[in-house]
């Protein structure tokens, strides 16, 4: 009788195409799944029953701002916990590499941390650098294009001159040879926001030649969202790339209810180029304090702020009351800061969420000290509150968001699926009790219903929590395969 590493007997399979689970054996050997069927005539070192549990291809989470946690804390239980399986750095024009800095953290690369954390003059020093933390989770990235400005400009408070963008676009080339998926952009944000159009369109050249991705946070998710999503769409039919809309959102009150036009626009380009987005299932955002988001009818949370760490975890309505200001005063104070948002509507969210189009993007922000709950709960909010309880779409179809159609798009190859050859990233759970534990008062908290998580076939997280084996990989890009 053949042999393999581990089998899991009896599980209800969901392979990531979206299709209906299939109860079924999976038997794993050497990293990759070996074969699935019924009654699998093999012996195995490990052998699990599965009966009453479901099995998924491992969770992609295709935004993150994990670049330096997967290095500071390689176990990455955050992420591990809830079934993700490789995760997506690089994203909103910020990234671990290439950078050299020449002076403080430019916002929002602190996000990431503070000087000592940026040491990878090269794309190629950083993957080497993954490479020997041995995370616990799989990690792609994306370059940065506020890194690259940051890298070159003397003021990021203005465009690029063309000698600039040349050298932008050398490290940017770098990169894509030693297997970055794309460019991301974070023109949102005060040090991107003087960049034109036309800058980051000559940036992006080289994207096309080496089948990668043009992955943005958009000029803006307000009342202009329409004109950035125009701007977006030009630059991926420009540079002929797909494009990725970061955490697509209608943010502030103002632009609550206009999902439907937003979505709309978002279709129109589908019929003429590739185009997608991805979505967090929260009604609220978490970045760094930015005044111009400060809406005294919109409650925000300070998670940490450097001349006043004292207050982190209070609204700055509060801090606003207590220090007898307004709260644009207060945010002024309170900087550099981190805040989360409620600035969101839960019929647009879901909406968004819902759509064919949209991947899952946990968006968290790990070196938070009250980091949002989505860094911990996710993809399984979106399995057990929208899938199953709200029935907002199929468990069949949320794990196609989650699995497959991320890793085509990204190019991520052998990922996303449980079929013979693929790699054994995968995770087992029960679908009548999954279910995000972290709450906006308690974020770190794991979900409820993980049963198991194996990394490129080895198990590597239980019902009891982290077994502190860590296989995953560098992944470098592969051959996207777009899915509309």
């Amino acid at each position: 009788m053949p042999s393999c590493d581990t089998l899991i007997r009896n599980a209800a399979v969901f392979d990531g195409s979206g299709k209906d689970p299939e109860a079924a054996d999976v038997a794993l050997k050497d990293g990759r799944i070996l074969a699935l069927g019924a009654a699998l005539p093999y012996t195995a070192e490990s052998t699990l029953d599965a009966r009453g549990l479901a099995l998924a291809p491992g969770f992609i989470d295709v935004h993150t701002h994990d670049d330096t946690i997967v290095l500071r804390a390689p176990e990455m239980l955050p992420k591990l916990s809830q079934g993700v399986t490789t995760v997506i750095v690089g994203n909103c024009g910020i990234s671990a590499s290439p950078v050299t800095l020449h002076g403080p953290v430019p916002d929002p690369m602190n996000l990431l941390g503070g000087a000592e954390e940026f040491h990878f003059p090269t794309f190629a020093t950083y993957k080497d650098a993954v490479h020997a933390a041995k995370p616990a989770v799989n990690v792609a990235a994306l370059v940065g294009h506020t890194a690259l400005r940051a890298n070159h400009l003397d003021r990021l408070d203005r465009a690029a001159a063309p000698s600039e963008v040349t050298a932008m676009r050398a490290q940017l080339f770098e990169a894509l040879e030693n297997g970055a998926l794309g460019l991301s952009t974070g023109l949102a944000y005060g040090n991107a926001r003087a960049a034109t159009t036309e800058e980051v369109l000559t940036l992006a050249e080289p994207l096309a030649a080496a089948g990668a991705l043009y992955v943005t946070h958009m000029r803006t998710e307000t009342e202009k969202i329409l004109e950035a999503m125009e701007e977006t769409f030009a630059i991926g039919r420009g540079s002929r790339v797909p494009v990725v809309i970061s955490h697509l959102k209608c943010a502030g009150i103002a632009n609550w209810g206009r999902s439907e036009e937003v979505l709309h626009a978002l279709e129109v380009a589908r019929g003429k180029q590739q185009a997608g987005c991805d979505c967090y299932p929260y009604a609220a955002g978490s970045s760094t304090l930015d005044l111009g988001q400060v809406d005294d009818r919109v409650e925000i949370t300070i998670t940490w702020s450097e001349p006043h760490p004292e207050v982190a975890g209070n609204s700055l309505g509060q801090i606003a009351e207590l220090w007898e200001v307004t709260q644009l005063e207060a945010a002024k104070r309170l900087q550099p800061a981190g805040a989360i948002y409620h600035s969101i509507s839960e019929e647009d969210m879901r909406r968004i969420l819902a759509h064919p189009a949209t991947m899952i993007g946990s968006d968290g922000l790990p070196l938070d000290p009250r980091p949002h709950p989505r860094l911990w709960g996710t993809f399984p909010r979106v399995l057990g509150r929208y899938s199953r309880d709200e029935k907002l779409f199929s468990m069949a179809a949320a794990i196609h968001k989650m699995t497959a159609m991320p890793a085509q798009r990204f190019g991520l190859e052998r990922r996303g699926r449980v079929e013979m050859g693929y790699h054994a990233d995968l995770v087992l759970f029960d679908p009548k009790t999954i279910i995000d534990r972290a709450t906006f008062a308690e974020p770190a908290q794991a979900a409820a219903g993980i049963n198991g998580v194996w990394v490129n076939g080895v198990l590597s997280y239980t019902a009891n929590g982290a077994t502190e084996q860590r296989a995953g990989q560098f992944l470098s890009r592969g051959q996207t395969a777009w899915i509309q």
